[in-house]
């Protein structure tokens, strides 16, 4: 059977081919698409948009071309024009034969995602500044496409209520959804876990985990860039479009732990605050180290530390101590069971979405969106206790706390947080006792 690109021939068949977890197609027609699924679907080359062409959105387009099966990338799409174009160069330069851009499917703009998920294509890579997420992530799957995410997948409260919301669309249409927390495509972390879950250390009594680290990188201000310009150039350095480094960074190691307890916290209180980045020009308003304790339902502790301050210890790992031994969540278990991972170590970031194209190529439910969704308000959950000093409770952040992610609408409006007049945004800090969201 081929599949053509015109009429839209193509694109039904892969909906049709999506819409089997859903259970709406009958028993007679499961088996000859099931094979097909086995066969001709594997011989159609999957086309692929990227949303999001900085670093992590280029390097997940590369990503693509270790799939076995055909994969070609045919759209680009950045609120930069020469974010788009330093992309395609690249892509071209990796391998030109698994690429298809030309210029009418180059888009930059602030709704230049909508236009590039619009054009026919399967699979789209959404690698925008986190807080922007949701809405595109719902605009991919009203549109049919299957989905991958780059973590975190939200950046407030409202990001969450509305990743639950699209994240059941996608169930409901049998679309796959893939999530970059690509420790959970790791043969070590897989062992690790499913060891600590059969009991090997015990019962766990508490959790500890980390990313301590450096500064990351800064963009000048461009001549001529207006307020969101600039933020969006520096997204990591504004809450609401990044998250803080609890959000974009340490939710790796958040996503561990919530994994290792099949679970997420119910509540969180902390510490935080901003030394080392004032030594610093052009690092916005966001904290550089958070130290949050969250609480289980069943009373069991995750201890989490996050920091990005040169010349301070430095470590990025994941631990559980249970009653009889504690782990290494990266492979190793020390006590009763004592063990070590000795087995393959396949490049995560490969494997994710290798593992993503052949769940959509076999129909398999698949959909990441849940435990990325829930990992993402844990940290953001750690973020709101650190800002305000406060105890915080998951069911009342998720019931009270208000859309904090501004909606982009013009490239000269002003933004919820401006500079102060010596070009610092210091007054902006989060001051805990003071700062509230609900």
């Amino acid at each position: 059977m081929t599949i053509g690109n015109k009429d839209g021939t193509r694109r039904e068949f892969l909906r049709k081919m999506g819409g089997l977890a859903s259970g709406t197609a009958s028993a007679y027609l499961a088996e000859p698409l099931t094979r097909l699924a086995h066969g001709a679907l594997h011989e159609e080359t999957l086309r692929v948009a990227v949303v999001g062409c900085g670093g992590r959105g280029t390097g997940a387009a590369v990503n693509c071309f270790s799939v076995p099966s055909p994969v070609k990338i045919v759209a680009l799409a950045d609120v930069f024009e020469e974010q788009v174009r330093s992309a395609k160069a690249q892509l071209e330069a990796r391998d030109k034969s698994k690429t298809d851009l030309p210029s009418d499917r180059l888009f930059w703009g602030l709704d230049s995602y909508k236009h590039a998920i619009d054009c026919d294509v399967d699979l789209v890579i959404i690698a925008t500044p986190p807080g922007v997420r949701p809405e595109q992530y719902r605009y991919a799957i009203e549109k049919g496409r299957h989905v991958f995410m780059e973590k975190p997948l939200c950046t407030d409260v409202w990001g969450y209520r509305e990743l639950v919301e699209v994240n059941k669309l996608a169930d409901s249409k049998g679309l796959k959804v893939g999530v970059g927390l690509q420790r959970r495509h790791e043969p070590r972390y897989q062992e690790t876990i499913k060891r600590i879950q059969d009991g090997a250390i015990g019962k766990i009594v508490f959790l500890r985990c980390y990313w301590n680290m450096g500064n990351i990188w800064t963009k000048s201000r461009q001549p001529g860039d207006t307020e969101l310009a600039y933020q969006l150039r520096n997204w990591q350095y504004f809450y609401y479009f990044g998250g803080d480094n609890i959000t974009e960074q340490h939710i790796h190691n958040i996503d561990i732990c919530n994994w290792v307890m099949d679970a997420h916290p119910i509540e969180a209180n902390g510490m935080g605050g901003r030394q080392g980045r004032d030594r610093f020009p052009d690092m916005g308003m966001i904290y550089d180290h958070h130290t949050v304790e969250f609480t289980y339902a069943n009373g069991v502790k995750m201890f989490s530390q996050c920091r990005q301050m040169p010349d301070c210890w430095n470590i990025v790992a994941e631990y559980v101590h249970g009653t009889e031994g504690w782990a290494d969540c990266s492979g190793r278990i020390w006590g009763k069971n004592e063990w070590q991972y000795r087995g393959p170590n396949p490049n995560p970031y490969d494997q994710e979405i290798i593992d993503l194209v052949e769940a959509i190529r076999e129909d398999k439910p698949y959909n990441e969106g849940w435990f990325g969704a829930t990992s993402s308000m844990t940290s953001v959950l750690g973020r709101i206790a650190t800002y305000s000093g406060q105890v915080v409770r998951w069911e009342d952040a998720v019931a009270k706390a208000p859309r904090e992610v501004p909606e982009l609408v013009s490239w000269d409006q002003r933004m919820p947080i401006m500079p102060d007049p010596d070009g610092t945004y210091r007054s902006s800090v989060a001051m805990p006792g003071v700062w509230k969201l609900f």
